[in-house]
């Protein structure tokens, strides 16, 4: 089963949603907001999406541009972070077993979209 790291007020995360509809994919939702990730649930996405810490952030969020931009941080600190301030996160992410993808831009790169979906099992 797919899941979605989802944010119900983000116009991204809805059109993923609708997207995974229309292809007729089962998904469950996760609401990240309202259940912030652990650190280790962090780490495990990180290697599924085969990112840096810092990847994962939304570096134009005014937390992370009060709290944390300029700082020089250690991947764990910023992991920390992500699991206390989960807005920071990027959004959507679909995670697979064994593989996840930013759905950012799914508009604009539908076919690679695709091929990462057939490999998120």
């Amino acid at each position: 089963m797919i899941e979605v790291l989802h944010n119900p007020r983000c116009g991204k995360s809805r059109t993923c949603l609708a997207f995974l509809g229309e292809k007729k994919i089962d998904y469950t939702v996760i609401k990240y907001l309202d259940n912030p990730l652990r650190i280790n649930e962090i780490e495990t996405l990180l290697k599924k999406l085969n990112l840096k810490p810092l990847d994962l952030v939304r570096q134009k969020e005014n937390i992370w541009i009060e709290k944390f931009k300029g700082k020089n941080l250690s991947d764990k600190a910023i992991i920390e972070a992500l699991s206390q301030f989960p807005i920071l996160i990027e959004r959507p992410i679909i995670i697979g077993k064994n593989h996840a993808v930013i759905a950012r831009d799914l508009s604009k790169s539908e076919d690679l979209f695709n091929k990462l979906l057939g490999n998120l099992s």
